[in-house]
């Protein structure tokens, strides 16, 4: 269940060059249509943040699927950018539920002395789902008839699916209250949880814009520069990123947090410079390259800056600081991603993709800096 609704999320991904040849519109405007998705993520984290633990797991994740059903709705009735617009602020609803009480789900769900692999399982789920999304959608749009409208009836159909599975799940909440217990819940930053959370955060906003800005380019970029026009190819591609961070966050478990962050920036900057050798090159071996190598460090960062901050953190306001980190972390898919499609026409999609690759590489190798600065002074929380 988790899994096919985040796929959802990244459904549309391969569709874009297709969705720009029907309705005409520019790169901003393929940028600002990924972008929505961020801002529902965002809105539901800092509005209904608790939803979860208040109304219940399985209430949340019921309204998580309607937004998933809705949004692919829009999708299948789309005839102008309005429609994609909702469709895709729709599925950020979805993912802003399901992110947080699904694995939460995962976890509780889980056997005696199984916390471990849940929490394997949730990681994989989350970014094994995101993965599939471009993937299933680039097979169906290149071997299936109708290729802006399957994918999404196919999604549509594996979402009902998952409701039924829902109401054979038990409910793990057992203090629930009525929907107007759900309260906004705002961003915090303890004294002590500042020089944990900068350089987390720092990571994870330049790991997220990384994906933000190879999904929603990638792409028209396969298109048009390296002429690859077979729609399950370019899915491929992209779920290939996904998939490598479901790699690095395993790995991550293994390294431990205090290695992984500072590991994960190394290699999340290699991405980086393999995704600027692609665009100033135009080889396909490159792009593939900046999606493994920059997926794994994503992966890794991410796990790290999330065990790192939440072991820093007061128990009292914990999910509070959590929730902060994935705003930063979900802004990163959405502010750097609309500027890469505002330069794009003025320097072209390669310009815009080295200026966004020179601006992520100051902020992760000054995370890096500071986190190696920091664990040679032994200062704490480094």
């Amino acid at each position: 269940m988790f899994a096919v609704c985040m796929a959802g999320t990244t459904l549309p991904t391969p569709l874009y060059p297709l969705y720009q040849e029907e309705f005409g519109f520019s790169e901003l405007t393929v940028t600002v249509v990924y972008a929505v998705y961020a801002f529902g993520v965002i809105g539901v984290l800092l509005l209904a943040g608790n939803a979860s633990d208040t109304l219940g797991r399985r209430p949340a994740l019921r309204w998580g699927l309607g937004f998933a059903a809705a949004s692919a709705v829009c999708f299948l009735l789309a005839e102008g950018l309005g429609w994609l617009y909702a469709g895709r602020l729709l599925s950020g609803l979805s993912a802003g539920l399901f992110t947080g009480a699904a694995t939460a789900y995962v976890m509780e769900l889980a056997p005696p002395g199984g916390a471990a692999r849940a929490t394997l399982v949730a990681t994989a789920a989350n970014m094994g789902g995101l993965g599939c999304g471009p993937l299933l959608a680039g097979l169906l749009a290149e071997y299936a008839p109708e290729p802006l409208l399957l994918p999404f009836a196919v999604h549509l159909g594996l979402v009902a699916l998952s409701a039924l599975v829902l109401q054979w799940l038990p409910e793990t909440v057992a203090d629930r209250r009525p929907l107007r217990a759900v309260r906004p819940g705002k961003p915090a930053l303890p004294a002590r949880v500042r020089a944990v959370f900068v350089p987390a955060a720092v990571a994870s906003f330049a790991g997220f814009a990384l994906f933000g800005v190879f999904t929603s380019v990638s792409p028209a970029f396969l298109v048009r520069h390296l002429h690859v026009d077979n729609h399950a190819v370019t899915g491929l591609v992209v779920a290939l990123a996904f998939f490598a961070s479901t790699a690095g966050q395993v790995a991550a478990g293994r390294v431990g947090p205090a290695r992984s962050l500072p590991l994960g920036c190394a290699v999340l900057f290699a991405g980086l410079v393999l995704l600027g050798c692609a665009l100033a090159t135009d080889l396909l071996a490159f792009v593939v390259l900046a999606a493994l190598v920059g997926g794994t460090g994503q992966g890794l960062a991410f796990r790290a800056a999330l065990a790192a901050v939440a072991a820093a953190s007061p128990p009292d306001r914990r999910a509070a600081v959590i929730s902060s980190l994935f705003v930063v972390a979900y802004t990163g898919i959405s502010i750097p991603v609309i500027g890469v499609g505002l330069l794009a026409d003025p320097l072209g999609l390669e310009g815009a993709g080295l200026v966004f690759i020179a601006c992520m590489l100051v902020l992760v190798a000054s995370a890096g800096a500071y986190l190696l600065r920091r664990a040679r002074t032994g200062t704490p929380g480094g």
